[in-house]
């Protein structure tokens, strides 16, 4: 029996994680591969929930923690952060020394994991490149991982294309493994997430996240005050829950805004991380999603309810029916929350998946394949056009 290969996989915050999970339990249960856990960015931030401890409370073995010490939210620290998250995992990889370094998306830790791997000569295996998100800077870290990545794992075929088209070979169609997590979550029934919110749901309830835009020219503070005064106006009777901004360009200002503006309405509260049962289960007991974050996109139509995308934060990613796109303008998004309301789920698809991603991610994983050959990359130039 050949020796199995190690796979660290990293995880930034509560979203790739939730996208990941699936994939890391059969990771943990393939005897072809052994699981190392690198944590980093929010996950150890206090003011962000310290979500390693619901990593660790659901079996997980943390093989090293990449503290980022992100002091602030503007440009400067966010950068410095960066670096230094550079630095930490070069560390980290010389003792680990992995055989392949999993990663999912687009975050600027994300980044750092891979600038690492790249010097260190680990072949990284990316999920989730080849999407557009034009309104964020995440669109090019995307793309920079992926030109940097050995295996890919496209969550559509879109995705997948584009992939290709930037001359990359290895290129897998998975679909999104956050659609397997849903399918394997089990639910609270309402009664049972009121209480553990500690808020009574009311007649309806919206699930909302605000993240800045970070490529937007519009001040992200301002954008979150458009959103805020749209939700008053919905009056007392509804339920707003909000779950905190990521630690991007000025998700700190954000944060503070949205506490300010729970702690003075009855009918709203924050809650910096849900956790995925009952994320998940808010998001299918509410009447919509609202705001900016993938998880509309991406995991809301899985659970039968409809998303209001406000902004251009996820432009120029591929929509299920049940998305309603608005400006960051008050009017506009009341009209589209009334909107979502009257919408018919029934037969809505999700265009990232039938729940069978992680399946096919550890196949490849599995192998076989090469250290050797996929860090010898070579550019795959397609037929001119033009």
């Amino acid at each position: 029996m050949s020796t199995p290969r190690r796979i660290c996989a990293v995880t930034g915050s509560r979203a790739d994680w939730g996208l990941l999970r699936p994939v890391l339990d059969g990771i943990r249960d393939s005897e072809a591969l052994v699981l190392q856990l690198a944590v980093t960015g929010s996950h150890l931030s206090p003011a962000h929930g310290h979500t390693v401890d619901a990593i660790e409370s659901q079996g997980f073995s943390i093989d090293t923690r990449i503290h980022l010490a992100q002091h602030g939210d503007d440009a400067r620290a966010v950068t410095h952060a960066l670096g230094r998250g550079v630095a930490a995992f070069a560390d980290a990889l010389q003792d680990l020394a992995p055989d392949l370094l999993l990663v999912l998306g687009d975050r600027f830790e994300i980044l750092a994991a891979v600038q690492a791997a790249l010097i260190a000569r680990v072949p990284v295996a990316h999920i989730a490149g080849g999407d557009i998100t034009e309104g964020a800077f995440d669109d090019a870290i995307r793309h920079a991982i992926s030109k940097m990545a050995h295996l890919h794992f496209a969550t559509h075929a879109g995705a997948a294309r584009r992939l290709r088209q930037m001359g990359e070979a290895n290129v897998h169609l998975s679909g999104s493994p956050g659609i397997d997590q849903i399918l394997a979550t089990p639910r609270l029934s309402r009664n049972a997430l009121s209480q553990s919110l500690g808020f009574p749901l009311c007649s309806r309830n919206l699930a909302i996240t605000f993240h800045p835009a970070t490529l937007d020219e519009a001040d992200p503070l301002a954008q979150l005050n458009t959103l805020l005064n749209a939700l008053d106006r919905l009056g007392p009777e509804t339920g707003l829950i909000f779950t905190g901004a990521n630690s991007d360009t000025s998700g700190d200002t954000l944060n503070a805004r949205i506490k300010e503006f729970a702690d003075a309405h009855d009918n709203a509260c924050l809650h910096r991380s849900l956790g995925q049962q009952r994320y998940y289960s808010l998001v299918a007991q509410a009447d919509a999603v609202v705001g900016n974050s993938s998880s509309g996109l991406y995991e809301a139509p899985s659970l039968g309810t409809p998303t209001v995308n406000i902004g251009s934060r996820q432009d120029g990613r591929p929509r299920a029916a049940s998305v309603i796109d608005c400006p960051a303008e008050t009017d506009a998004i009341v009209e589209a929350i009334h909107t979502a309301y009257r919408l018919d789920m029934a037969g809505i698809e999700n265009p990232y998946g039938d729940g069978r991603a992680s399946e096919r991610i550890l196949a490849v994983l599995r192998g076989p394949w090469s250290r050797k050959t996929l860090i010898h990359k070579r550019f795959i130039d397609l037929e001119c056009t033009t």
